[in-house]
């Protein structure tokens, strides 16, 4: 009896969370690498904090100054940085200086009651003149049309903020075990488009790696001030904006941004941790429970297929789902496939440690407890 209940219970969630991924395959907005004809061209502040970024740096100024969309200013805040990012930052800017504001400034140190990516992008915005501002972390990779589209898409669908889930650069077996699992959770749980549809709260998503919101809405919900503390700030700007019954959309990379957030599997286990449970914004309690659900639809008919060839069936629409988000995602369905069972188990992990650290305040990213 206990059996047929978990068949037809797993069943049933296996197949919503397919149909989900479905639905985003077929509908999630992507940023494009088309050409657009724009009769608005605002200042757009592009703000980039940067802490000991010394491998990525380059990359991402030189991205930024081969964008087809020109009327823009760059600002670089090296963030207290211990190795050579402000160097390298110097020595690409200095290639680009044009008719365009491109400049370097030192962060100051953290005040009270901040973290530390907030107090930078919140210096950064001080700096910053344009109508929008767009905040990119140091690690992603643009293609030469990302910021034309993406003012496109404002102008055509009367957007205040945008955002991206970049594709994801996965370059070890480490990070393979976790980086697929937040596109994975992503896809399977929250039809993207809904965000930008439906004005419900519930229907949210946002990431710090890709974010353009108008100038005056930035004002308006309080800034990086309004959440000096939060750790998941994306997430909380973007709740901000549509508790106020103003629009985004949160896009996927597709080919045109990118990003490898993390090199490795320890790096990958801890910058997770830090976000995880936090950006649920739940009581510890309720995200517990989220993890026995997900170690239930995804990972428990696995183990009972040994013992229940039914469950065979809850496996294939588990992996017909895997299928899907990688392809939304541009992964390898394979080895998504072949690792899914230990992905998840290392996804019920980091949940448990980051409820443990997160309640016991000691979150820690870049040397900084946070």
């Amino acid at each position: 009896m206990a059996a047929e209940i978990i068949f037809y219970l797993t069943l049933f969630l296996g197949t919503v969370t397919t149909i989900i991924s479905i639905y985003n395959l077929l509908t999630a907005p992507r940023i494009t690498q088309l050409k657009h004809k724009l009769k608005d061209k605002p200042l757009i502040s592009i703000l980039i904090p940067a802490r000991n970024e010394e491998k990525n740096i380059g990359f991402c100024i030189s991205d930024i100054c081969k964008q087809t969309y020109q009327n823009y200013e760059l600002i670089v805040l090296d963030d207290e940085s211990e190795d050579k990012t402000a160097i390298i930052a110097e020595n690409e800017i200095s290639g680009f200086r044009a008719s365009n504001r491109i400049e370097l400034i030192s962060g100051k140190p953290i005040p009270p009651g901040w973290v530390g990516k907030n107090w930078a992008c919140h210096q950064l915005s001080v700096e910053a003149k344009g109508q929008y501002l767009l905040f990119i972390d140091a690690d992603v990779r643009l293609k030469p049309y990302v910021i034309e589209s993406a003012l496109y898409s404002i102008h055509k669908y009367k957007l205040k903020l945008i955002t991206c889930f970049s594709t994801q650069i996965i370059a070890s077996f480490g990070e393979w075990l976790i980086v697929p699992l937040m596109n994975f959770l992503l896809l399977t749980f929250l039809p993207l488009k809904k965000v930008y549809s439906s004005e419900k709260k519930s229907f949210i998503a946002a990431n710090g790696q890709f974010l353009l919101i108008q100038r005056s809405v930035y004002d308006e919900i309080g800034g990086h001030r309004a959440v000096a503390s939060k750790v998941v700030e994306d997430m909380e700007i973007a709740r901000e904006v549509k508790k106020r019954g103003l629009r985004m959309m949160t896009f996927l990379g597709e080919n045109s941004i990118s990003c490898r957030m993390y090199s490795g599997f320890k790096e990958a286990f801890v910058g997770f941790t830090k976000n995880f449970f936090p950006g649920f914004n739940t009581s510890p309690l309720i995200f517990i429970l989220f993890l026995f659900l997900l170690l239930l639809t995804f990972f428990l008919p696995f183990l009972l297929l040994v013992m229940n060839s039914k469950f065979g069936w809850v496996v294939i629409i588990i992996l017909l789902g895997r299928l899907t988000t990688s392809l939304s995602s541009k992964q390898s369905f394979l080895i998504n496939c072949f690792i899914h069972p230990v992905q998840i188990l290392i996804m019920i992990s980091i949940g448990i440690n980051s409820v443990y650290r997160t309640t016991k305040k000691k979150l820690r990213w870049k040397e900084r407890y946070i």
